[in-house]
């Protein structure tokens, strides 16, 4: 089952906490692929120091402005993709990294985009997922409760053990740094980075 838009409409950290486990689905280019989200990361908009939409509206953090259940992707170090999923509240522009999954299907496909078949190296962080997904700034702003979009997140079997620690890399961000606010689940091979 698809996700539907309210699961988005909650508070974020509850939001993030609850897609570990779920499935996130890419139909590009024709090719299905499949992956649990076993890693992800809150961010609070004005509330966070580590946000993009701390310091306001722009171009580039619209997504977040304009609905929740919404990609928000941008690129990072000049070369990788990053997908996040807009959420939280009525005029809360957060959103929630998803750092890793479990691949699941189209490993092949998956394979052949990121050009590995270490199953472990697949999606074990945010730009190889999106690398293994087809991802890219041409699915900005899709609506991922909509089974007809190329991206859709489906819920998962439930009764996850979910560990909690530090967000990855925001160390320009002060005391948030040390927020607990990634996501990961307990014992999952496929994490980006133990704690």
């Amino acid at each position: 089952m698809i996700l539907p838009e309210s699961f988005y409409r909650r508070d974020t950290l509850t939001v993030a906490r609850e897609l570990i486990g779920c499935t996130l689905v890419s139909r590009v280019d024709g090719e299905d692929v499949r992956g649990r989200i076993v890693e992800a990361e809150a961010y609070r908009g004005p509330l966070d120091p580590a946000a993009h939409s701390y310091r306001g509206r722009t171009e580039r953090v619209r997504a977040l402005y304009e609905g929740k259940g919404l990609a928000y992707i941008y690129l990072i170090y000049g070369m990788y993709w990053c997908l996040n999923l807009s959420c939280g509240h009525e005029d809360e522009p957060d959103c929630v990294l998803l750092r890793a999954l479990e691949p699941l299907e189209g490993i092949g496909v998956m394979a052949r985009r990121r050009r590995t078949d270490k199953l472990s190296n697949l999606c074990s962080g945010p730009g190889k997922l999106c690398a293994a997904l087809g991802v890219t700034k041409a699915l900005y702003g899709v609506r991922v409760f909509d089974p007809a979009s190329p991206l859709t997140v489906e819920a998962g079997e439930g009764g996850y053990s979910v560990d909690v620690s530090p967000r990855i890399n925001i160390d320009y961000a002060g005391d948030a740094k040390d927020w607990l606010w990634r996501f990961t689940l307990s014992g999952n091979p496929y994490i980006s980075k133990r704690s």
